[in-house]
């Protein structure tokens, strides 16, 4: 068995260590949203149903949360280092075949229904194996990373998907090159990742492994038969905030992926003239999503509790905005208010969630908050069909879930608790780090 879990008193995170894994993550999330972004453009290019083009990562995601349990155990078996280069692996090799694909199709090589099947099949390889890396990137700063620095090298790790989404809209139209066209940014995408995956290979050192107590050893075979009993999702200590994320999750996701098409049926341009405004539109919205998530939840030292309450009502209103919005511009506002909630209601049910449990059950109950992030996807299809029936119901429809929420989270005895003291505030500045992602699985 490989070493892989440090103690925490024995080792400290190396800089060049954390920078190797922080940037490897904002690789991944560049690309993630970066796809996110011109699959718009993609769809519409290649004649393919709206609704099947965000079914795309649907599957994806459906597969990235049933994998992600399993590479969370094989990075504490195998180690962290060896994971992290399978996930990123995994993108490459994903990015490469659906970026074949889009080239195959926009030289009308098959027909929309066999391009569309392909690119199901290449993202499918990013859900199965890309999540391998998240779970070790999380591992291996935890494993050098003392308790009383953990929170903050936690929340600039999970910084890493909110820079991602800032320039991964921004720099995909820039790859859309003469010859490749609309294909350009996922080879791109997928050279990132390779040269990431050398950095990783060469300079990241193994985490090392330090023996284990006889109470942990008592405390681990006493995780393992709750586990088998039941699942973490449904202990009612963590299931209010899995539901509670579950829903902000799915219109985080259907906001996202319906975004580009109302800007380009807003501007009534072609698909390729709305890529610079589609990309900006999404820039707004991460920044908002970072303005929350480094500025406003440590300047004001928000607990979970009020971040689930705020979270949905700029939520709310932001996706309001964006149903009655008139043009472009109050578009992009009403994304960017909808973001900055989402950026206050993620780190709200999954910092609330860690709270809720022990010490002992921290990797399982982040099992089960990335597992929620994962599977919501699996109803972005169905916002694109009420998308295409009523441009304006998909974002009607999530207001009303939010809002539906804010009640639930006075109503609910766990969300109104989830309130740490105030020796453990700071805990509430972690964001949530699979997701996304999710965003952008």
């Amino acid at each position: 068995m490989a070493d892989a879990v440090a103690s925490p008193a024995q080792s400290t995170l190396p800089k060049r260590a954390f920078a190797i894994i922080f940037c490897s993550s904002v690789a991944t999330a560049i690309g993630n949203t970066g796809l996110i972004s011109v699959l718009p453009l993609i769809g519409r290019s290649l004649a393919i149903p709206d609704e099947m083009v965000v079914a795309i990562f649907s599957l994806s995601a459906i597969l990235w949360a049933c994998s992600s349990p399993f590479w969370a155990r094989a990075s504490d078996r195998y180690g962290r280092k060896p994971l992290m280069m399978v996930g990123l692996s995994g993108f490459m090799i994903s990015m490469t075949v659906c970026g074949a694909v889009v080239s195959a199709g926009l030289r009308q090589m098959a027909a929309p229904m066999v391009i569309f099947g392909l690119l199901l099949l290449g993202r499918s390889l990013f859900g199965l194996f890309g999540a391998a890396s998240n779970p070790a990137n999380q591992a291996y700063v935890a494993d050098h990373t003392p308790r009383e620095q953990r929170t903050q090298a936690m929340a600039s790790l999970a910084g890493a998907f909110g820079l991602g989404t800032v320039f991964g809209p921004w720099l995909a139209p820039y790859f859309i090159y003469p010859v490749v066209g609309l294909a350009g940014p996922l080879f791109t995408f997928a050279a990132i990742a390779a040269a990431m995956l050398f950095v990783v290979w060469r300079f990241l050192p193994e985490s090392p492994r330090r023996a284990e107590t006889p109470e942990e050893a008592a405390e681990a075979a006493a995780e393992q038969t709750v586990e088998k009993a039941r699942p973490m999702w449904r202990d009612p200590r963590v299931m209010p905030f899995a539901l509670y994320g579950f829903v902000v999750a799915t219109c985080q996701t259907a906001q996202q992926q319906t975004i580009g098409f109302l800007v380009i049926d807003k501007l009534g341009v072609s698909p390729l003239a709305a890529k610079e405004s589609i990309a900006t539109a999404m820039a707004f919205g991460a920044l908002a999503g970072l303005l929350a998530q480094w500025g406003l939840i440590r300047m004001f030292e928000m607990t979970p509790k009020q971040l689930l309450r705020w979270g949905v009502v700029c939520g709310a209103v932001g996706n309001l905005l964006v149903a009655i919005a008139p043009d472009y511009h109050t578009v992009v506002a009403g994304y960017a208010l909808a973001s900055l909630g989402f950026g206050f209601a993620r780190p709200g049910f999954t910092a609330g969630s860690s709270l809720a449990v022990g010490w002992k059950d921290q990797a399982r109950v982040a099992g089960a908050i990335a597992a929620v992030n994962g599977i919501n996807a699996v109803f972005a299809p169905a916002f694109m069909a009420l998308y295409r029936a009523n441009h304006a119901a998909p974002f009607l429809l999530n207001m009303v879930l939010m809002l539906g929420l804010l009640v639930y989270a006075f109503a609910s005895r766990a969300l109104r608790n989830a309130d740490p003291a105030a020796v453990t505030r700071e805990e509430t500045t972690m964001a949530t780090i699979e997701r996304s992602d999710e965003g952008g699985v």
